[in-house]
Order: structure tokens, then C-alpha cells, then sequence
């Protein structure tokens, strides 16, 4: 008889690169903080933490130094994009933006050491802590609301304490070489796809005064006011829940922007997320809440209700655009959905959209998406709800 190896070939070879980018990570990790301490650092025992992005992320203990903790967390660029934005860069700038702040305005680990030659960042070790995700699959509901709730909050504050800081992002990303990201391109030339996938896939002629009130929101959402740090990536995954609050992992896209592009999670939680699910009633409202009690010091205008509303309702309007013009083409329209598939979360956001459109009399776009998801619904079914994530049900 014949043993096929093939596949355990394949698995070992996969397994040594894994253990040869380990190694190479705590290599990078070991020089860069020897020259930061001027003497010799040793780490131990690394424990690889599977990143999701092109970095090799590894938890290692530090033999010996008094002049650190027990553990550190290194993330190990060893491949240089090509060609746009890197995301070592990104990353760099963005944790050095934060360590410069008071430890009470951080809402991240501390950057401990970083090296631009060796492309690694040393970052504080927060420790085994439970993602935002997994107080979302918990079956506390208490929890994940208090977790819901100090996100909101450390989200509003980092956008408070990195307000007016764009200009030293920009510096410091131009020391490391890195040309600032943007997708402006790319996001004109999506919305305006969009009229034409709705059109196609569900036979619905978009408005010009929709179209007007896109272009609006998109110019918005690259005017002056109301700039700030984003991380971009806000998966529940991406968000620990420490002691001291929620904390912001994984900047890689990470830039300054209008932080009402951010905000609109509050309205679609987490809806750039392929896993996305909903909250329940009054949950959306008691983390915009707690977000502008954070940031209305630095924007007084969002103590306005009808103004906040308004704002938030035009970020709301893009997202749901954007992310329409990304999925709608491969979204299945042919069958039933689940309440827990893509297609439900489409039809529970431009419900949303016309509800809250229609509170700040938005009055053609409210009409438009109330079609929209009336198509959709006639398409996917009775339970084309979009379910809530465990943690509420």
C-alpha cells in the first residue's frame, strides 16, 4: 500500500515557515530593544498570537531586565509593500501618536521600542484578556453591554486626545518614509458604481436628490472639521476588554480622518466586520451617548441632538453606500436568508437607514432605502432580520 505524504509535506513546510518568521520576530525584537536599553535583552518562550495582517505577532518573555516587564508583544514586518501605503508604518506612527499622549488618554498598549530598519514594533503586553468578540458570544448580556459601552467611551476619547494632531501624524509618518493613506480614488469611483449595481440587481432607479445627499456626506467626510485619529479596522476582535476599558489593537490602517466615519459603527455596529450582527433596541443609542460625552469638550456642536442626528445620519447614509457598492453584487438574492447571513444584515441596515433618515427629515433618502430593504426582504424571505449576537439573545 501507497501513503500519500503530500499533505503532511505541505503541513511541515507550512509549519517550519512559521517557526522560522517566529524566530525572525524575536530576533528583530531582541535588537531593537538592546539598543533601546543599551545592553543585551533576551526573550524566551514565544508564543506565536496568529495576527490576521501581514505581520507576525508573538507574545515572548524577557529574561532578566529590571527595566521591563515580564512580557512583551512583538509585531514583525519582514515584507515592504510594493507600491502604496505601508502598513509597518501606519502602525509605527499610530503607537507613537498614543505613547506621546498621558497614560489615561491611551487607548492602546505602549509602543516600548520600534525599529524602521528591522520594520518591528515592541508593544506593551496587555495580557490574556477577552476580546470585545468574545464578550459579544458570551451568554452575559450585562457584560457585553458594559463592554459595548466602553468601547463607545474609549473610542470618543481616542478621537478627543488625537483632535487636532493631524499635522504630527503627518510628520512623523514622513521620518519613516511612509506616504500617508488614502483611498480617495477608489472611493469616489465605488459610489459611483452604486446606482447602477441597485438598479441591476434589485430594479430600483436611484433619485438624484439621493444621489446629491451621497456626494454630500462623502464631501463631508473629507471636510476640516471634526478630525481625528482612526483606527480604521474596528472589529470586535481587533478590542480588548481590560480593567481600565476597552483598548485598541492592530493599526495597520491606521489615519486621521473625519471621526464621524468612525461613528457610523455606532449606528452599524461593526458592520465592516464579515461577522456583524445587531443589538438589541436602545443598545445603538447608549453607545452614541457615551461616545459624545467624550468628544462634545472638543466639538461642542454635538450637544446639539438635531445636529449630532444629522451628522451621524449622513456618516450613516455612506457607510451603508459603500458597503453596498463592495457586496451587493455577490450577495445571494435567490433564496431564503438566514438571520445570521450577509444578505439579513443588508436588509436590517437600509431599514435602519430609512428610519433614521426619516428622523432628521431626509426625506428622499428615508423613501429610497425603505424601498431598497423592501426589496431586498421581498427577495430573502420573512426572516431576512438580521439576528443579535449571542450575548442578547
Amino acid at each position: 500500500m501507497t501513503v500519500d505524504t503530500s499533505s503532511a509535506g505541505d503541513a511541515g513546510v507550512g509549519a517550519g515557515a512559521e517557526q522560522l518568521a517566529i524566530a525572525a520576530a524575536v530576533t528583530a525584537g531582541e535588537s531593537v530593544l538592546s539598543r533601546r536599553f543599551g545592553s543585551a535583552i533576551t526573550l524566551v518562550g514565544p508564543e506565536d498570537l496568529a495576527g490576521s495582517g501581514p505581520a507576525t505577532v508573538v507574545r515572548a518573555r524577557v529574561v532578566s531586565s529590571f527595566a521591563l516587564p515580564r512580557t512583551l508583544v512583538i509585531k514583525h514586518y519582514r515584507d515592504r509593500p510594493e507600491s502604496g501605503a505601508d502598513p509597518f508604518a501606519q502602525e509605527a506612527v499610530s503607537y507613537q501618536l498614543f505613547t506621546a499622549l498621558a497614560a489615561d488618554e491611551r487607548m492602546c498598549p505602549e509602543l516600548v521600542a520600534h525599529d524602521g530598519r528591522d520594520r518591528v514594533l515592541v508593544l506593551e503586553d496587555l495580557g490574556r484578556t477577552p476580546t470585545l468578540e468574545d464578550k459579544l458570544y458570551a451568554r452575559d448580556s450585562r457584560a457585553a453591554e458594559r463592554a459595548l459601552l466602553s468601547w463607545a467611551r474609549s473610542l470618543g476619547r481616542l478621537h478627543a486626545s488625537t483632535a487636532g494632531r493631524e499635522a504630527d501624524f503627518n510628520a512623523l509618518l514622513r521620518r519613516l518614509g511612509g506616504p500617508a493613506k488614502s483611498d480617495s480614488g477608489s472611493v469616489d469611483e465605488l459610489c459611483e458604481r452604486v446606482p447602477a449595481l441597485i438598479r441591476k440587481r434589485l430594479g430600483i432607479p436611484v433619485p438624484g436628490e439621493v444621489r446629491a445627499q451621497v456626494t454630500a456626506a462623502l464631501e463631508s467626510s473629507r471636510a476640516a472639521g471634526f478630525r481625528a485619529f482612526s483606527p480604521v479596522e474596528l472589529s470586535p476582535d481587533n478590542n480588548l476588554v481590560t480593567g481600565q476599558g476597552v483598548r485598541f489593537l492592530d493599526f495597520e490602517n491606521g489615519c486621521v480622518r473625519s471621526a464621524l466615519v468612525d461613528a457610523a459603527h455606532l449606528r452599524l455596529p461593526f458592520a465592516s466586520w464579515p461577522d456583524a450582527l445587531a443589538l438589541p433596541a436602545g443598545m445603538s443609542e447608549a453607545m452614541i451617548a457615551a461616545w459624545r460625552a467624550e468628544v462634545v469638550g472638543v466639538w461642542p456642536a454635538f450637544a446639539d441632538d438635531d445636529v449630532l442626528a444629522t451628522h451621524l445620519t449622513s456618516s450613516e447614509l455612506l457607510r451603508v453606500w459603500l458597503i453596498t457598492g463592495e457586496e451587493l453584487g455577490s450577495l445571494n438574492l435567490s433564496r431564503h436568508a438566514a438571520p445570521v447571513s450577509r444578505e439579513a444584515a443588508f436588509v436590517t441596515w437600509w431599514r435602519d437607514l430609512a428610519k433614521h433618515a426619516g428622523y432628521v427629515r431626509m426625506t428622499a433618502v428615508s423613501e429610497f432605502a425603505a424601498r431598497v430593504a423592501a426589496a431586498l426582504a421581498a427577495r430573502l424571505g420573512p426572516h431576512a432580520d438580521l439576528a443579535f449576537y449571542p450575548a442578547f439573545r
